[in-house]
């Protein structure tokens, strides 16, 4: 039997919880500092590859990573590594590459991707690539001009490599597009109009509508999120919401910012004991990742069945009744009548009911089982 060499597996072990939680920490600050690259970030699959990368590098589906250089390298290297992968995936270079010569398409696009993030108050790591001159170009421009300037002729050798590493590539994005492409459409669709409502799209960005290919994100990941736009002020990564680091999401602890939203849950006849179990296990793991908030939770079906204020500490203790008709409307008026500028209002229910006529001053998102259309608001399917 071979003997196992225990310090070898406890020093990998310790070297993967590293990069885990070095970059849960990065997805989490582009969360916070910019959310819509971030929301592009974490659909990213991340794989520890260093045949594939000398630091890092992104085809578009996934984000290839070396794990010597993750050991040393900085919490804001590995969150502008993220950000340089998202917008490989925005800017879909990937599928752009044709016949170009890959490495020359590589230092175009990365280039493009790299001024873009400077526009945005990155911080380039010393290695990257960044030329003044290129401002404003596209890929394609860059590329002819990089190519020109390295005096390249045609090798044949080098064209019956590219082919290869093209035809690996189409076949990979392929089998990825099959998959994921219609979920991940949906996904973009909600997270651009998510930010481009609140003005925070990167600066060149408004105009790209780009389509993703790679993993598909968990509704409840969408959740929190989302919510964690409205809990961004002041946060403590120390220490971190460790039930969520094994995902990749890095959640930190809120030190004296307030969470302050209200939660509505359809009781109506329609929603059966399955969904009222799933929506009211979100609302408990809201109240368990962050550690300051003031939840109003309203329960209503054609009427207001409950209301009550929850505090940090305090349990999910609910009374439920209900099971008549759907009626949206006692819930906005409610709250305008008996609650103090709430931001948000998160709305679990089957959609099928009637809405107000009155578009409400806060923000609005409908947690549904299927998409409905909504009069206003933002729709997360589960």
């Amino acid at each position: 039997m071979k003997k196992i060499n225990y310090l070898v597996v406890e020093l990998f072990v310790k070297s993967i919880l590293v990069h885990l939680e070095k970059i849960a920490q990065a997805k989490s600050k582009l969360m916070l500092e910019h959310p819509y690259i971030g929301s592009v970030a974490t659909a990213l699959k991340l794989e520890n590859n260093a045949q594939k990368a000398l630091t890092f590098f992104s085809d578009g589906i996934s984000l290839y990573y070396n794990g010597e250089y993750f050991d040393t390298a900085s919490v804001e290297e590995i969150t502008f590594a993220l950000a340089n992968g998202a917008m490989h995936s925005l800017f879909k270079h990937d599928k752009r590459l044709d016949k170009k010569v890959t490495h020359v398409w590589q230092a175009a696009t990365d280039l493009v991707v790299n001024h873009i993030l400077v526009q945005n108050g990155f911080t380039l790591p010393p290695y990257a690539y960044f030329d003044e001159r290129f401002k404003a170009m596209y890929a394609e421009e860059i590329y002819d001009i990089l190519k020109d300037e390295m005096n390249m002729s045609p090798d044949p050798n080098d064209e019956e490599a590219e082919e290869a590493s093209q035809q690996t590539q189409e076949n990979k994005v392929e089998t990825y597009t099959d998959k994921t492409q219609a979920t991940l459409e949906e996904y973009f669709e909600q997270i651009f109009q998510k930010y481009k409502h609140q003005g925070e799209l990167p600066k060149d960005l408004q105009f790209l509508v780009p389509e993703y290919f790679s993993n598909t994100l968990d509704w409840k990941d969408l959740l929190h999120q989302y919510i964690a736009v409205y809990a961004k002020s002041t946060y403590s990564f120390m220490p971190p919401h460790m039930k969520y680091l094994y995902r990749g999401i890095y959640l930190p602890s809120l030190s004296s910012n307030l969470l302050r939203i209200v939660i509505a849950v359809d009781t109506s006849g329609s929603i059966d004991e399955t969904l009222l179990a799933t929506f009211l296990a979100e609302v408990h793991s809201i109240m368990q990742i962050y550690t300051n908030y003031e939840i109003e939770l309203i329960t209503a079906d054609a009427k207001i069945q409950s209301h009550k204020t929850f505090f940090p500490g305090e349990m999910l203790d609910y009374t439920l009744s209900g099971g008549g008709g759907t009626d949206f409307r006692p819930v906005f008026h409610y709250i305008d009548e008996n609650l103090n500028y709430p931001t948000l209002l998160l709305y679990f229910t089957d959609g099928e009911g009637t809405f107000p006529l009155h578009l409400p001053h806060y923000d609005v998102l409908w947690v549904m089982p299927k998409h409905n259309d909504v009069p206003f608001g933002e729709v997360l399917v589960l």
